[in-house]
């Protein structure tokens, strides 16, 4: 029976050399594997990947749509607000798409948003205490 478990996460993408650059270079994941149309990073809790979206066409027509809209999202937890300040400027700085500076949120979180250069937006955090 499945377990209602998250085990990997993969992004699909059709520049997976772009997106290992920035996955790696900005965002500091160190690969685990790299098989050309697939990248498995380092992760501690769930696995995370990218893929070429090529890799899955011979299973299914819906890999060859083009991908419309924002439908997942991954957050980066901060130590703390003024981390979460410098962690986005320096996203910003390294390449990272900025969507939305750091502010506080009604959910007690500083949060900022960046987007990945596919335009998958992402976020950062930090609990305010």
């Amino acid at each position: 029976m499945m377990k209602a478990v998250i085990n990997l996460i993969t992004i699909w993408t059709n520049d997976i050399d772009r997106m290992k650059d920035f996955y790696t270079q900005v965002l500091g994941f160190e690969i685990k594997s790299d098989l050309g149309g697939y990248v498995e990073f380092e992760s501690s809790g769930v696995r995370f990947a990218i893929c070429k979206r090529s890799v899955m066409y011979q299973y299914s027509d819906e890999y060859w749509r083009k991908a419309f809209g924002q439908v997942f999202e991954l957050a980066f937890p901060c130590e703390n607000p003024d981390d979460a300040d410098e962690s986005y400027k320096k996203l910003v700085e390294m390449g990272a798409t900025p969507v939305h500076p750091p502010e506080n949120m009604p959910w007690n979180q500083r949060t900022a948003l960046f987007a990945d250069p596919d335009g998958n937006i992402h976020e950062i955090f930090a609990d305010i205490i």
